[in-house]
């Protein structure tokens, strides 16, 4: 087996019927099985799946377990050289998938790679992602990007060539089954946020490379609406806590008290904005409610 595709689904039927069909449609020219996980969704999403993809192995989780239990029980399962992390909103183009399985058989020592995540609208967006540090919680990542290229690559750029990186947008991720075995699975302590981060710097510490590769694209449909609400942000930031907790004990309080700094200074950034405006109350009660969280101890 070339590959094992593993799907985790909650409450997602319309666009998880689409992104098997795109599957099935794009993925060419290799042995590979399916895994759908199932974190006990109510829409009907199992039912249609075994209606219509009765090859599909499915995994019925009786609660949502989050992203990184969930994508666990399949890679435990998996027959394949690689697995393929596949969003349930992310449609696969013609020759994605096959140029990152051809780029890993010929670089042995990447453990991880993606491709350009694409809006409905065939603007990319960032499919690249580095490892949380000092730096980027007290400067602007977009500023970053701009000032930094190199270390921070982005969407901003036109890349004509594979490129290493230190982490991977996980809408749709390749990786490699000989590095999960030598650093473990998913941390299943992440329910949703920073688990592939996680992994990858793992994978960096055992001397593994993660590589962006741009000519594989794929759509990524929801791609930009999973931070703009308050309960998102929350599980967000929960999420960051426990990658610096887990890898830097020492620092990381330091870390939490950058981000209520920087969450103060939005908060009145964006309250002058409103005065002078009226244009931002959204994002200005949004950094309040933040801030109140964090106020009241993470809870």
């Amino acid at each position: 087996m070339d590959i094992s595709i593993v799907i985790v689904n909650w409450n997602t039927k319309g666009l998880l019927l689409d992104c098997l069909a795109s599957v099935y449609a794009m993925v060419r020219d290799m042995r590979f099985e399916v895994f759908l996980v199932d974190n006990a969704s109510t829409d009907g999403s199992v039912e249609a799946v075994r209606a219509q993809y009765p090859q599909v192995s499915v995994i019925q989780n009786e609660q949502n377990l989050g992203f990184a239990a969930a994508n666990n029980k399949a890679l435990r399962l998996m027959q394949g050289k690689y697995a393929l992390l596949l969003n349930t909103d992310a449609i696969v183009t013609e020759g994605a998938i096959s140029r990152l399985f051809c780029y890993m058989e010929s670089h042995g020592d990447v453990a991880m790679s993606c491709g350009q995540l694409l809006n409905a609208d065939g603007t990319k967006q960032n499919s690249i992602a580095n490892f949380p540090s000092l730096l980027t919680l007290i400067a602007n990542e977009t500023l970053l990007r701009i000032l930094m290229p190199k270390r921070f690559p982005s969407k901003r750029r036109d890349y004509s060539a594979p490129i290493p990186v230190e982490s991977c947008i996980g809408a749709c991720l390749m990786v490699r089954k000989e590095a999960m075995d030598a650093v473990g699975l998913l941390d299943e302590r992440y329910f949703f946020f920073m688990e592939e981060t996680d992994w990858a710097f793992a994978m960096h510490r055992a001397g593994w490379k993660s590589c962006f590769v741009p000519d594989a694209r794929i759509y990524h449909l929801q791609g930009q609406s999973a931070g703009h609400n308050v309960r998102a942000r929350i599980m967000f930031y929960r999420a960051r806590y426990q990658y610096f907790r887990k890898w830097f004990p020492q620092s990381w309080p330091l870390h939490g008290l950058l981000v209520v700094v920087r969450l103060l200074i939005n908060v009145l950034l964006n309250g002058i904005g409103l005065i002078m405006t009226r244009g931002i109350r959204g994002r200005l009660v949004l950094y309040l409610q933040l801030l109140l969280w964090h106020l009241r101890g993470c809870p």
